[in-house]
C-alpha cells in the first residue's frame, strides 16, 4: 500500500426515547441487513458482562460517513459483548434529549459527538453525574475533557485544515472556496481556519445549505462563475465531493475539488481525477475505538490519551493511494 503522508504526529495519540434502536436511518435496509448478518456472525471474544453502549451522534440523515463510524462501533462491540445501540439526530438540542434517554436507561457507556457543544453540555453533565462514563468522538476535542469525557477520539479539526493548506500550497493552488455545510458546527470553522492558517493563497468560505444537494451545487456553481480566480475547491465531507465536481463542470471552471473524508465515491473520482485529494479521518477507527476503549475502562479503568485527544487522521489521500483504499470503501470500512 502506498505511503500516506500524516499529519497525525503532533499528539500522542425521539427514536432513542422509544427504544433506543440499534440501527441507522442513514444506511439504507441493505446496509443494516449487512451489518446485522455479519453481527450474527460474530462470537464475542471476552467473557465480560453483557454492558450496553449507546453512541449519539449529529449526523443527518443520509451521511455515509456515519455509517462506516457506526460499522466500526457495531463490529467492536460484537467482539467485546456490547449491546451497541445508536441514534442520530443533526439538531444539537434533539441529540442532547437522546443523550438524556440514554442516561434514563441506565446504560453503561456513552459516545456522543459534540459538534455543538454548547448545546450537549448540561446532558453529558448529567450523564456524568449518574456514573456512566462518556467518550467523546469525532467532534469536540476542545470541550471533551472540560466536559469530563474519559478521552476524545478523532482528528484535530484545525490541524486537518493546516494539512489542506499545505497540501494547496503545494499543488500551486492561490485562491480556495471553503464549503461548509452545517452552519454552527465548531469543527467545520476549525477545518477552515487550518487551511486559511497554512495557505498561502487566499480563503473564501461559502455557507450552503447541506440537507440539499440541489442548493449546494447550485451555490457552489454561482460563486465559481462570479469568481474565475478560484482556483481550488474544499469540501468538508464526503457526499459533498462529487456536488462540487459537477458544480465545477457546469461552471465550466478549471479548479481543483477536494475534500474531507473518504467513501467508495471519493475513491473513485481520487482514481480518475475529478478530485485532487481527500483528507481522511478514518471514520471505522473513531467508531472501533470508542466502543473498545469504553470496554477498556469498564474492564480494566483503562484510559488512552493521558488527556489528549487520540488522533485518528488527517492522513492526505491521492491518487497514488486510492487503488490500495478501494478495497476497503467499497465494503464501508474507509
Amino acid at each position: 500500500m502506498a505511503r500516506f503522508r500524516t499529519w497525525v504526529g503532533i499528539a500522542v495519540a425521539g427514536a432513542l426515547t422509544l427504544s433506543l434502536a440499534g440501527c441507522s436511518s442513514t444506511g439504507g435496509k441493505r446496509a443494516e441487513d449487512a451489518r446485522k448478518a455479519a453481527a450474527a456472525q460474530g462470537r464475542a471474544a471476552v467473557n465480560t458482562p453483557r454492558w450496553t453502549f449507546a453512541m449519539i451522534t449529529h449526523s443527518g440523515d443520509g451521511d455515509t460517513f456515519w455509517d462506516i463510524v457506526q460499522s466500526g462501533a457495531e463490529q467492536a462491540a460484537v467482539k467485546d459483548n456490547v449491546d451497541f445501540l445508536y441514534s442520530h439526530d443533526d439538531e444539537a438540542h434533539q441529540q442532547a434529549q437522546l443523550v438524556d434517554a440514554a442516561v434514563d436507561k441506565k446504560v453503561d457507556g456513552i459516545i456522543v459527538t459534540l459538534a455543538k457543544p454548547d448545546a450537549l453540555r448540561a446532558a453529558v453533565a448529567r450523564a456524568r453525574k449518574a456514573g456512566i462514563p462518556v467518550v467523546t468522538v469525532n467532534s469536540g476535542s476542545a470541550e471533551s475533557r472540560e466536559f469530563g469525557a474519559l478521552t476524545h477520539i478523532g482528528q484535530d479539526e484545525t490541524i486537518a485544515g493546516e494539512a489542506v493548506g499545505e497540501e494547496l500550497d503545494e499543488r500551486g493552488r492561490k485562491k480556495a472556496l471553503c464549503v461548509l455545510h452545517e452552519q454552527g458546527n465548531v469543527g467545520h470553522e476549525q477545518r477552515c481556519d487550518g487551511v486559511a492558517k497554512t495557505f498561502d493563497g487566499t480563503v473564501d468560505r461559502l455557507y450552503v445549505n447541506g440537507t440539499s444537494m440541489p442548493d449546494v451545487q447550485s451555490a457552489i456553481e454561482a460563486k465559481l462563475q462570479a469568481d474565475k480566480s478560484v482556483d481550488a475547491v474544499v469540501t468538508l465531507g464526503a457526499p459533498y465531493a462529487d456536488t462540487a465536481v459537477r458544480a465545477r463542470r457546469d461552471a465550466g471552471s478549471d479548479a481543483e475539488v477536494a475534500t474531507f473524508d473518504l467513501n467508495a465515491k471519493v475513491a473513485a473520482g481520487l482514481q480518475d481525477g475529478t478530485l485532487a485529494f481527500a483528507v481522511d479521518q478514518q471514520p471505522y477507527l473513531q467508531g472501533y475505538e470508542a466502543v473498545d476503549l469504553l470496554w477498556l475502562y469498564k474492564y480494566n479503568a483503562d484510559v488512552l490519551g493521558g488527556g489528549k485527544p487520540v488522533l485518528t487522521g488527517p492522513q492526505i489521500i491521492t491518487k497514488d493511494d486510492a487503488a490500495a483504499l478501494a478495497e476497503y470503501t467499497k465494503r464501508g470500512t474507509r
